[in-house]
């Protein structure tokens, strides 16, 4: 583990105005495993200092073990512990700010009524008024019912809203795009389909988020059939954006060619089967797909319908076993599984250049350090690591593409492109094992995919605008 933002904490301390005081206070908090951060002095009083100690940690049980240490030491008296994550949640993440002035009742005319009646009437009378007089043109739903959040599982919408805040604020950020988290107090794929449907005149986009598979898969495709505006469920298509682009670039740092080589994956929900659908879009031929029960193969007992139909597109040979037996001989593993998923055993197993992509959170599949030496690339889903695989390269660029074009849907060709884009975006010079996807603060990369997808809904007509009305707004 490595300590992290993710769990810090601002720890108020009283300690005595004498030499080596705070010496103490440090060393407790280095025994102890900790990362010390800034140090604020808020206050002398006589003898005793007051301070502010910012402390990273491996987890939250670690965090409470450099407390207890600080707490343990002579002359140290700890006033409050604050919780940065938690401190910077207070209130939301989110706020709703006017474009326009509101000082004069001029103002007030114009804003609201009388004048907006006009506005109003001139929509009613040509609906294709609202993308250009309301923020419905730059304005994405972000839906979830809570029922698969992060790796937390069915914690319902109150506790995913933290999460879709979250969310909205990153298309702010790197598209500027206007993101609501509407969080939905049903499971029911009928209930949901039809609260989407009925708020949908207000958007220009559904980014789904945190449904549980097979659900997920109804829900997008009948509201796909049903809106004219793009419905995009990203832990479908934006983690396979992003694996697709990575797997593009590791493949050509071991030199392979991704219709010759053999991928293995474990998980078969929805990142797992959408990961699958592009990579067999982009030009792979031979991939098997494992469950917990193994490899999915046509015939095999017990598949649910979803998992039937997987079983009759992918493992060509029709394979049986463990993932760690599918693995002898394999050129790439995608894990969108949990950790132990795979064994190093297994890794070891595979053919010479291996790639290994182990993206469960917060414990990948197989631990990087236990297979360094045996691929020759490796990824993750975290942080820590080089070579995260994160959405965030991915959704805020889809959409912003989407949404300048006015696309009616999302298409496998505009996911592609976007692929592509966040894979060209590295120079074949910077190109190397442990830089195969680019930073996802990387402001250029947005730009990009959505450059991309909109030139890709061009060409393949699902866009409302023109080429040359596009053109002439960039």
């Amino acid at each position: 583990m490595h300590p992290s933002a993710s769990f810090s904490a601002a720890i108020r301390v009283r300690i005595e105005n004498t030499p080596g005081a705070f010496a103490q206070l440090a060393s407790a908090i280095g025994e102890a495993g900790g990362l010390l951060g800034a140090i604020d002095l808020v206050r002398v009083e006589g003898s005793t200092k007051i301070r502010d100690v910012n402390v990273l940690a491996d987890d939250e049980q670690h965090l409470a073990a450099i407390v207890a240490a600080v707490r343990s030491r002579e002359g140290v008296e700890v006033v409050n512990v604050s919780d940065r994550v938690f401190l910077a949640h207070l209130g939301g993440k989110l706020e709703v700010q006017p474009r326009l002035p509101l000082k004069t009742r001029e103002d007030l005319s114009m804003v609201y009524t009388p004048g907006v009646a006009r506005v109003s009437r001139a929509i009613a009378d040509d609906p294709d008024n609202v993308w250009n007089l309301t923020m419905k043109r730059n304005t994405v739903a972000v839906v979830t019912d809570g029922s698969a959040v992060l790796g937390l599982g069915d914690i319902g919408p109150e506790a995913a809203l933290p999460v879709m805040e979250g969310k909205a604020v990153l298309f702010k950020e790197f598209a500027d795009i206007d993101a609501f988290p509407i969080c939905l107090a049903t499971k029911d794929p009928d209930e949901i389909v039809r609260t989407v449907e009925a708020i949908a005149p207000g958007f220009a986009g559904i980014n789904l988020e945190d449904i549980s598979a097979p659900r997920c898969f109804e829900v997008e495709r009948r509201l796909r059939e049903r809106l004219a505006i793009p419905v995009f469920h990203d832990d479908q298509h934006g983690t396979a954006i992003v694996v697709l682009a990575a797997v593009l670039n590791a493949l050509r740092v071991v030199g392979k060619d991704l219709s010759g080589v053999r991928i293995v994956t474990t998980g078969v929900g929805a990142a797992g089967i959408a990961v699958t659908r592009i990579l067999q879009s982009a030009g792979a031929t031979w991939i098997v797909g494992c469950d917990e029960g193994g490899a999915i193969y046509r015939g095999r007992a017990g598949l649910s319908e979803t998992k039937q139909q997987y079983a009759e597109e992918t493992n060509p040979e029709n394979l049986r076993g463990s993932a760690d037996e599918i693995l002898e001989g394999a050129d790439v593993f995608i894990g969108l599984s949990v950790t132990g998923a795979i064994s190093a055993d297994g890794v070891r197993t595979m053919a010479p250049d291996a790639v290994v992509f182990a993206l469960a959170n917060p414990s990948p599949e197989v631990v990087p350090e236990e297979i360094e030496g045996h691929a020759a690339v490796i990824a993750t889903g975290r942080s820590d690591y080089p070579n995260q695989i994160n959405n965030v390269l991915a959704f805020p660029g889809v959409f912003r593409g989407a949404l300048d074009i006015r696309a009616r849907t999302i298409d496998s060709a505009m996911e592609l492109a976007a692929a592509e884009a966040i894979a060209g975006s590295i120079g074949a010079d910077e190109l190397s094992a442990d830089y195969i996807v680019p930073s996802v603060f990387n402001r250029a990369i947005a730009p990009a995919v959505a450059a991309a997808v909109a030139g890709a809904a061009l060409r393949s007509g699902v866009a409302r605008r023109s080429a040359s009305t596009f053109a002439s707004t960039q």
